[in-house]
């Protein structure tokens, strides 16, 4: 394999238990939450009615499940894992720990937590942790990715 033919993410055996990363921030809009509403039908009134959640949380919630899938391509534009990564296999004791509300600003801290070879020698299983933080450096959902990558080619 040539440099050029070298993909940019690490391969199983370039990732060590330890190594750990930053995203980037980005900030949850309100664009974010119509859209994320829209497509997902998810019209619990935490979301979606101003008077029910300002009185329940003192403003509307950003729904979990649309943290996760921001945190996903935060997770991504890392760059770890492209072209080395094969699939996400599981996503294991998820909590969600503190709400994310409209105009906070998250990012993601993500440490390898485990590794294990698999009975095909071309790959391996990575466990990540990870953790979606907010402005405030609160910890909003941590869990671990199971994520299977490719070996490096012989």
């Amino acid at each position: 394999m040539t440099q050029a033919e070298r993909p940019t993410g690490k391969y199983y055996e370039e990732l060590n238990i330890g190594d750990h990363w930053v995203t980037q921030r980005r900030t949850v809009t309100e664009t974010d939450l119509v859209n994320f509403t829209s497509f997902s039908w998810d019209i619990h009134p935490a979301h979606t009615d101003a008077e029910y959640a300002r009185a329940q949380f003192g403003r509307r919630l950003f729904h979990g499940p649309g943290i996760f899938s921001m945190a996903t391509g935060l997770e991504m534009a890392l760059g770890i894992k492209r072209g080395t990564s094969i699939v996400m296999l599981a996503i294991n004791n998820w909590n969600m720990k503190a709400p994310v509300f409209v105009d906070d600003t998250i990012y993601v801290k993500e440490t390898v937590a485990a590794k294990r070879e698999t009975s095909k020698s071309d790959r391996g299983i990575i466990t990540f942790h990870l953790q979606i933080l907010n402005q405030k450096d609160e910890v909003c959902q941590e869990g671990d990715w199971l994520v299977m990558f490719h070996r490096i080619p012989k």
